[in-house]
């Protein structure tokens, strides 16, 4: 019963911080610290101590998972070169100079933990995103910033993982620390593997077996457990659960549009959102409560806070060293992508292309006998099936190809974007969740460690937090515009939703989703009317204008469906596509209900 109390007490508080939060001007998460901290202190209080696997398996999967599932797949397919960059190689590069840096100022640390703490300090938050998005900044960079806070906390959990079961190994003196140190890279590589085709393979059978279960309360279940059925056997196998996760998510993110139903869909966007603001205010409440316990047993083992604020501050401007060395390389390489010749390369491409499906070229010579005898060679058979679909591949590529670069073209990084880019990179619930799973029996400094971790992640949120806003209006970054390119995107992708409604109409035999026919005379009535939503107050046929509607949105899903792959609308304007269709439905649905 105590136990329910406690956990009803920490969703209210959870629901109300996060209500206040926008009306104090701080972040939710610095609320619930502090509310924890002082409960804490109360000395009717007792905080038991937390088994550190609670977090590992039960928050980090599902919080993983839920941001996954929102990714934004176009920009993130674009960009996915200095996302990966993020989120891998700078968090690798952190982890080993903080280990560096841990070794020199704390004494006796194993070389191991080191690296795991700085893997911990290593991963940003998404906490930054939602800021810079309220800032108007580009949304290349909002893009980036999500990508990256996603897959560096798989990367930095795989590498914490590895490293700390290096130091138990070396601690036992079952091997030797060379032997350790050579089998991580194999070690880390097969966890990353393994994980993607577990991640993948629960991710696919979640979209085919939530897809074929009608009830909805049923489908949200089974919708709550993918996280776990991706981690466990992932884990089993020796693999990151956790990446695994990640995977499914995604996975699952990008069918959605294409296998569930609109109720589906709008059900696990609420659900989801309501589990990760649940679990990450879970985590922060929990980081306050033990603050007293571990700020005791620092005075007691360390002479106070000094060392470890000392620590922490010290490790918080390494962090923002090597991401600034990392970042200006990145901004310099992009820089020169955006300005390269692909263009001209890319309209040749088209060009060719078009020559070939006409019949006025040939296709390209395979030898050198073939190209001296060029003139000599047959135009391209475009009647062929075969030779149809091997063109309309590779319009396909090119245009998404001259997408992506028009994409590059309009939203180029600067200086000024990577700076921001560099003190956006906040440190938040997965640092201190990760702090969490050192047990006392990986280091006897636990108490230390875990302070650092909670000091960093803390001391970003207030000092990077609290000033981006400041730095954004300090260097004048011009905004570039997205509303006024979003109407237009919205507006050019409702006309080409409306041809495809209206295409519909045109074919001979339209169905119900019965399978029935619709009346004649109702085809003719409807005539292009139907790109509009039907009028109750027409008398004959209100149902049958009802149903027809339905089938014309499902034309429209089926044609937004096909512009997704093509990289021609931005995952902004896809999603409220999708979302305007799926309300739609719902309403013809319930008012088709209504009348039976």
């Amino acid at each position: 019963m105590e136990i329910l109390v406690v956990v009803i007490a920490a969703i209210l508080v959870i629901a109300v911080a996060t209500a206040l939060a926008p009306r104090l001007g701080i972040a939710g998460p610095l609320i619930l610290v502090l509310i924890g901290g002082a409960v804490s202190l109360l000395p009717f209080v007792q905080v038991p101590e937390i088994d550190p696997e609670w977090i590992l398996v039960g928050v980090l999967p599902p919080l993983l998972y839920s941001a996954a599932v929102a990714l934004p797949a176009i920009e993130f397919r674009r960009d996915f070169g200095p996302i990966a960059g993020l989120s891998f190689l700078l968090v690798l590069l952190s982890a080993v100079v903080l280990g560096v840096f841990f070794m020199i100022v704390i004494p006796g640390i194993h070389p191991a933990i080191a690296v795991a703490l700085g893997a911990i300090l290593s991963p940003t938050d998404a906490v930054a995103t939602s800021i810079v998005k309220r800032l108007g900044v580009s949304r290349r960079v909002v893009t980036m910033l999500e990508g990256e806070s996603l897959l560096n906390d798989a990367t930095a959990l795989v590498l914490l993982r590895t490293m700390i079961a290096a130091g138990a190994v070396a601690t036992t003196g079952v091997t030797g620390d060379t032997e350790v140190g050579l089998g991580f890279l194999p070690a880390f590589a097969w966890g990353v593997l393994v994980a993607v085709v577990i991640g993948g393979i629960v991710g696919y059978l979640n979209l085919r077996l939530r897809a074929l279960i009608g009830h909805s309360a049923a489908n949200t279940a089974v919708g709550f457990v993918v996280p776990f059925v991706a981690y466990l056997p992932t884990e089993e196998l020796g693999g990151s659960g956790l990446v695994a996760a990640v995977v499914a998510g995604i996975v699952t993110g990008q069918g959605a549009a294409r296998w569930f139903t609109p109720e589906q869909r709008r059900s696990d966007e609420h659900n989801w959102r309501t589990i990760e603001l649940v679990l990450e205010g879970a985590v922060f409440l929990v980081m306050g409560l033990e603050l007293n316990a571990i700020v005791a047993e620092n005075f007691e083992n360390h002479n106070g806070l000094g060392t470890g604020v000392a620590i922490a501050a010290g490790a918080l401007a390494i962090v923002l060293a090597v991401r600034a060395a990392y970042v200006s390389l990145l901004v310099w390489a992009q820089s020169r992508r955006a300005r390269g010749r692909r263009r001209e390369r890319l309209e040749s491409m088209s060009t060719r292309l078009d020559e070939l499906a006409a019949g006025r070229a040939w296709a390209p010579p395979t030898d050198g006998r073939r190209r001296q005898n060029r003139r000599r060679q047959e135009p391209l058979p475009v009647d062929d099936p075969h030779v149809q679909r091997r063109l309309a591949s590779m319009r396909a590529r090119v245009s998404r190809a001259m997408s992506d670069l028009n994409y590059y073209q309009a939203s180029p990084l600067g200086w000024k974007h990577g700076a921001i880019i560099v003190w956006a990179g906040m440190r938040g619930v997965v640092t201190l969740a990760a702090a969490q799973t050192l047990s006392r029996d990986d280091t006897t400094d636990r108490a230390l460690l875990v302070f650092i971790a909670f000091t960093v992640a803390v001391g970003s949120l207030m000092l990077q937090g609290f000033t981006l806003p400041w730095l954004v209006r300090l260097l004048k970054i011009e905004r570039p515009g997205d509303e006024l390119l979003d109407r237009a995107e919205q507006s050019e992708l409702d006309e080409e939703l409306r041809d495809a409604a209206l295409a519909a109409l045109e074919q001979p035999a339209l169905h119900r989703r019965d399978g029935s026919t619709f009346p004649e005379e109702l085809m003719q009535l409807v005539g292009s009317r139907m790109a509009e939503p039907p009028d109750d107050e027409t008398t004959a046929s209100a149902r049958d204008m009802l149903e027809l509607r339905l089938v014309m949105i499902e034309a429209m899903r089926d044609r937004l469906n096909e512009v997704t792959s093509g990289g021609g609308y931005s995952t902004p304007a896809l999603r409220h596509a999708l979302a305007e269709l799926d309300a739609d439905q719902l309403s013809l649905e319930l008012r088709l209900g209504d009348d039976d």
